[in-house]
């Protein structure tokens, strides 16, 4: 447990303020230890390694991004105009996009099926999140919805002197969102099917992730990229594991253009993501992370469950 959860339990949210911890690390801290909700979600671990862009890209951008054992490639899809040409539409990026993918994924594992109703339970879900479903959040949803449904993908893994990749689209059928006027009840009533190549590798590599965690890091991108990564690799370790700055940036800061603007920016969202991992044991030096091996944030029991 961190210095910021045993100050809370020990003088409350008000006494870690008065340490001169980051407002938002206490926060994130306080929300995370007062949920009482234990519902866990899933995720594939290629996009625990290799995540989507945090800011919006030139429509017809492709992204890439690239970590120790894979690297990602993101095409953007293409959206029919009458009487014009195709436009691109760009990849899906920014916190929305997680969170659609991270709800996808969790039902198709819940349901062990790639037939998803969106209907209410994406509304739901995301009410959890505490994301509101109206306005500017609403077309942010739709808006990624898209991306997701349209843009495909490439996994470019390398592990034990071995390479290979993987080529797939997210969905077979469109993920649109219906009626833009968040009163109508008809929201999210379509039905999205995962592409049998991404529901095949999900089954196979899932990682589990609290609900609790998602929903205090909701709207920051790095941190859930980052909180992803430390529930993937630390519990696997059986030794301390260095990784460098420049690893670092290469999987978290692509688009930034020096160390010196990535680094204060990783190491913010890092304190949020331990906020809301207790058992994460990261040590940070001037050569960059040594991840040391420890404790799932989701016990074997409670995925069984």
């Amino acid at each position: 447990m961190g210095t910021v959860h045993r100050l809370i339990e020990a003088q409350g949210k008000a006494g870690a303020l008065a340490a001169d911890i980051d407002r938002r690390v206490v926060e994130a801290a306080t929300a995370y230890m007062a949920d009482e909700d234990s519902n866990v979600g899933f995720i594939y671990s290629g996009w625990t390694q290799a995540a989507l862009p945090h800011k919006r890209l030139a429509d017809d951008a492709v992204w890439k991004i690239s970590s120790e054992h894979v690297t990602l490639l993101v095409e953007p899809g293409r959206r029919a105009v009458d009487s014009c040409e195709p436009e691109w539409v760009g990849v899906p990026y920014g916190s929305r996009a997680r969170l659609i993918l991270l709800f996808l994924q969790s039902e198709a594992l819940r349901t062990k099926s790639r037939e998803i109703e969106l209907g209410r339970s994406l509304r739901a879900w995301l009410s959890r999140l505490g994301i509101p479903i109206g306005g500017k959040s609403f077309k942010d949803v739709r808006e990624q919805a898209e991306r997701i449904s349209r843009c495909r993908l490439t996994f470019h893994i390398k592990t034990a002197g071995r390479a290979g990749l993987v080529n797939q689209n997210i969905v077979d059928t469109a993920m649109f969102v219906g009626s833009e006027d968040p009163s109508q009840t008809s929201l999210f009533t379509d039905t999205v099917r995962l592409s049998e190549s991404f529901f095949e590798q999900l089954q196979r590599h899932p990682v589990p992730i609290e609900e609790a965690a998602i929903k205090a890091l909701s709207n920051n991108s790095m941190a859930l990229d980052i909180y992803c990564w430390l529930t993937y690799r630390l519990h696997a370790l059986q030794s301390p594991k260095p990784i460098t700055w420049k690893a670092l940036q290469g999987q978290f800061g692509a688009s930034y253009k020096g160390l010196h603007h990535f680094k204060p920016r990783f190491l913010e969202n890092l304190n949020l993501a331990c906020a809301v991992y207790p058992r994460a044991d990261v040590e940070v030096d001037e050569r960059g992370l040594t991840l040391k091996p420890s404790r799932a944030p989701v016990m074997p029991r409670l995925v069984r469950g």
